[in-house]
């Protein structure tokens, strides 16, 4: 008989991404909670797109369960296409259904509110507590240990209660969860896990958190051994997981960085981060994914030369197409000062020259090795029309210096309790509301689209992509690799799900490419398929379905194909 059961309703915070094919690292340490405390649980794991499949089976076990505990929470919101984060309503509902076990709120939403959407105030945790038995607005790994050591008495325990990120028991909570990943439905092909490095922002520790951010109320800047990392990372290595990020951190620049609590830009520690890169690699060999996600511009700004030699050491041990998430928010110096953001233009003009020096260079998945990506955040204090044009005209000036950037994420403010947000909340958003959707457009028009097609030309080949869904309207399959970021390829042919296949890049979108399966099966293409192969066109398309089928490079040639383009063919 099951003795406890995860419900997975997805999270999405600042440093922290477990929306399939992630797996955040809190499900796992809430697992290894658990098995800590009692060995011998039988403990399943459900993620919310399960329970939607099959909720009268999954709740009817909840149901025969001492505990179920939900973890949800996306503070910083935005579109999934491999999993939707469980709803307000969703988590009500199916917290009401069950009447039998003790049932646990942890996450995002229960430290902080749960986000709706950008652009919207979130819901403070306060509404959720009725609905739950303890809402764990610490951490909810030590929540439920403790929970479990008093045998289930929920008035025995502080829901607010946190632990260190160096503790042994954490480290412990993480090797043993470790094997929750079994029962991800996207194991073993395509989960990739968020490694946890630290928690805490060293600028808000000195008093400069940004207006809008959650993560000042993590405290001081919390690291977690490069030792107790790399055991993660082997445990889950041997369990036959093959994609890591080290993606649950503010800065993965500042890792074990010297002079915390002294200065907002401490000097980046490169010896510890080459320790946390190098083993890795040594327990993990043949990875096939090893990626970061948040980096600070300002660490990179004020530490020019100790963050080239950290780029150097990531692009030597990680695995192209990686993504160095740079949280600009704004280039306009008014909306920088009142906000108390990272940068100013010039400083993240630098950074982004820093990454792109020693990033950009090509990789074998034919990918870019590492690049920057951009976050604006939209709707902060002192924003005016003015903001926008400082935005697009501070990327233009990327675009114009010959500089790649990954993705330009832009977003709306999501205001959280006791952040200087809060007062404001959506006003600013409301009244700027057809601004943002004109400078949005132009943003992606301007720059993503000439942007996409500097860093994945035509013709590029991308290598190790999954397909991951069908569009039947649009008759569009749908694929990514696996990484930060990953950039969506849209084909337009029916293609086998979950799939690792190759594609050729032969057109661009604002946000996704059109790519085709390369080598390109060139008998088996239709019409609109055929016309958007570079050099071939609708004349020569028709030509070619009129001669087929072809059993050489030769006969292609002949026909009228490129040369380039006839040994990218393949004739089954």
């Amino acid at each position: 008989m099951v003795d406890a059961v995860i419900v997975d309703g997805y999270t999405d915070e600042p440093a922290g991404l477990g929306v399939p094919p992630y797996l955040d690292a809190i499900q796992r340490y809430v697992a290894g909670a658990m098995w800590t405390a009692c060995p011998d649980w039988d403990i399943k794991y459900f993620t919310i797109d399960e329970v939607r499949q099959r909720p009268v089976d999954i709740l009817s076990l909840c149901n025969k369960a001492k505990l179920v505990v939900f973890i949800a929470g996306t503070a910083v919101p935005g579109k999934y296409l491999g999993g939707t984060p469980i709803s307000f309503k969703e988590l009500v509902n199916y917290s009401t259904m069950l009447d039998k076990p003790i049932k646990v709120l942890g996450g995002p939403c229960a430290k902080f509110g749960f986000g709706v959407e950008g652009g919207k105030a979130a819901l403070p945790r306060e509404v959720l507590q009725e609905h739950f038995d303890v809402v764990a607005s610490g951490d909810v790994e030590i929540v439920v240990f403790r929970l479990l050591k008093e045998k289930l008495r929920v008035d025995m325990i502080e829901p607010q209660e946190t632990i260190s990120r160096c503790s042994d028991l954490l480290n412990e909570f993480a090797i043993r969860g470790a094997r929750i990943v079994l029962d991800h439905p996207c194991y073993p092909k395509r989960l990739l896990c968020e490694i946890e490095t630290y928690r805490g922002c060293a600028r808000a520790f000195v008093g400069r958190a940004c207006s809008f951010c959650i993560e000042r109320f993590y405290g001081r800047p919390d690291f977690r051994p490069v030792k107790a990392i790399i055991k993660e990372v082997e445990v889950l290595y041997r369990l036959g997981v093959r994609h890591f990020r080290l993606g649950r951190q503010p800065d993965l620049y500042a890792y074990m960085a010297i002079g915390i609590g002294d200065t907002e830009f401490p000097r980046p520690n490169v010896e510890a981060i080459e320790k946390l890169f190098r083993g890795i690699r040594s327990v993990a060999p043949n990875l096939k994914t090893l990626h970061i996600d948040n980096v600070n511009p300002g660490t990179v700004a004020h530490w020019v030369e100790e963050s080239r030699r950290i780029t150097k050491i990531i692009v030597l041990h990680h695995t192209p197409g990686d993504v160095a998430a740079f949280g600009l928010e704004s280039a306009d110096p008014k909306v920088i000062k009142l906000n108390n953001l990272k940068v100013m233009p010039e400083e993240a003009m630098l950074a982004i020259k820093v990454i792109n020096e020693v990033g950009s260079i090509r990789g074998w998945n034919g990918m870019p090795h590492l690049l920057p990506g951009i976050n604006f955040v939209y709707g902060l204090i002192g924003e005016t029309e003015e903001t926008y044009r400082l935005n697009l005209e501070f990327m233009k000036e990327v675009l114009r210096r010959g500089y790649m950037v990954r993705r330009i994420n832009i977003r709306q403010v999501m205001a959280f309790p006791g952040t200087e947000m809060w007062e404001i909340g959506d006003r600013i958003i409301r009244r700027h509301k057809r601004m943002f959707h004109i400078y949005k457009e132009r943003m992606r028009k301007e720059v993503d689209l000439p942007m996409l097609k500097r860093i994945v030309p035509t013709g590029t080949v991308l290598r190790e992509v999954y397909t991951e869904a069908y569009d039947s309207r649009k008759r569009l399959t749908y694929a990514r690799q696996i990484g930060s970021y990953p950039l969506l390829i849209a084909t337009p042919i029916k293609l086998p799900l979950e799939v690792e296949m190759n594609f050729m890049i032969v057109g661009h979108g604002y946000r996704s490419v059109t790519g085709i399966p390369y080598p390109i099966p060139i008998n088996r293409l239709d019409m609109r398929v055929l016309r958007l192969i570079p050099g071939i066109g609708e004349r020569l398309a028709v030509r070619i379905v009129r001669s087929r089928p072809f059993k050489s490079q030769n006969e292609l040639i002949k026909c009228g194909v490129p040369e380039s383009i006839a040994k990218a063919c393949t004739f089954d």
